[in-house]
């Protein structure tokens, strides 16, 4: 399997993570691409660097506004006297139709959404280079290529079209769905993440053209706690093009490939002719997030099944956080859509 990452990648190495009042170690480290390049390889994939499609493809799924942010705040924010060495808003707005602030504080809480994205030095430019690697995945799976992985760190699924959140900045898996849609294709993002992937729902909830299907503990106790109900099905012409399948904490195998199966009958139904997996490996019994109890061979299974689809795949990389079993998750899954 072809597989694309930038070295770049490595630049954004974020610091604060907040959660519950305490201040920890962020989870999104750059060590993370250690474990997931090794998992890779030992299924067999070829790394590639990817080519740089520039900022078009970025700007059909993120606003301008936005993108000016992303490449210029770090360097806005850290000429405020006493600034931290990371942007990391402390006031939001209630609402996405207030006025838009000139301070960098200001703008930082209208295209942040919370303390766990915190924007580096090097995070403009791992963002991009993730972009891009998504990007050129698409490319390989256009060529001819049946499935394609690309190692996307940071993630991308928090993101919507104006907003980071959970350590995400560019929405890589939108990103793709948008080029494969350019190219002629009619395609479907298949979100097993953990957590919901409210940045994809919010930037096709009122269209028709993409399919978004996620599979995720329920939002009511777990991230991101405001999106991902089964009653989000879509509004306007989106209206059915939505399907959230929440599933209880500690959920394991056998239940889960249950519910794969109603999310595949959706996408056949959809009448999808190439798919985007937006792949998290944090759906793990061991994942430092603990929200559901897949196994490592349980990974080589929802492949397999999902794989049944015999569409042409662009595999993003979402979640999956350190622990000894990261790269072991990923080489399950991946030997598991080969297998098929």
């Amino acid at each position: 399997m072809k597989a694309i990452f930038d070295e770049r990648q490595w630049a954004h190495d974020p610091k604060h993570f907040m959660a519950n009042g305490q201040l920890s170690a962020n989870p999104e480290q750059p060590q993370r691409i250690e474990e997931l390049s090794r998992g890779a390889r030992a299924a067999g994939c070829d790394f590639h660097m990817p080519s740089d499609h520039g900022m078009g493809p970025i700007a059909e799924i993120h606003s301008p506004e936005y993108l000016t942010f992303l490449e210029t705040i770090h360097a806005r924010w850290i000429r405020t006297e006493g600034a931290s060495d990371e942007v990391i808003p402390n006031i939001h707005p209630d609402r996405r139709t207030v006025s838009y602030p000139k301070s960098a504080t200001g703008q930082s809480g209208f295209h942040q959404a919370d303390t766990s994205c915190p924007i580096t030095a090097g995070t403009w430019q791992s963002a991009y280079w993730s972009a891009q690697s998504a990007l050129s995945a698409v490319d390989a799976v256009l060529t001819g290529e049946p499935t394609a992985y690309a190692l996307c760190r940071p993630p991308g699924h928090h993101a919507f079209g104006d907003l980071a959140g959970g350590f995400c900045f560019l929405n890589n898996s939108a990103i793709a769905a948008q080029a494969l849609l350019r190219a002629g294709h009619r395609p479907a993002i298949l979100d097993i993440d953990v957590h919901h992937g409210n940045g994809t729902q919010g930037i096709f909830y009122h269209r028709r053209d993409v399919l978004t299907v996620s599979i995720h503990a329920d939002p009511a106790r777990f991230y991101p706690f405001f999106w991902g109900d089964a009653a989000e099905r879509g509004e306007g012409e989106g209206m059915g093009y939505n399907l959230n399948l929440p599933l209880p904490r500690g959920t394991g195998d056998v239940d889960y490939l249950a519910t794969l199966e109603i999310a595949l009958k959706r996408i056949g139904s959809f009448g999808a002719d190439v798919l985007v997996i937006a792949m998290g490996l944090d759906t793990h019994e061991n994942d430092p997030f603990h929200g559901f109890k897949v196994t490592t061979p349980g990974f080589g299974e929802i492949a397999q099944a999902i794989a049944g689809l015999d569409l042409p795949t662009v595999i993003v990389q979402e979640g999956g956080y350190l622990s000894s079993d990261l790269g072991d998750n990923l080489t399950s899954f991946l030997n598991g859509y080969q297998a098929e």
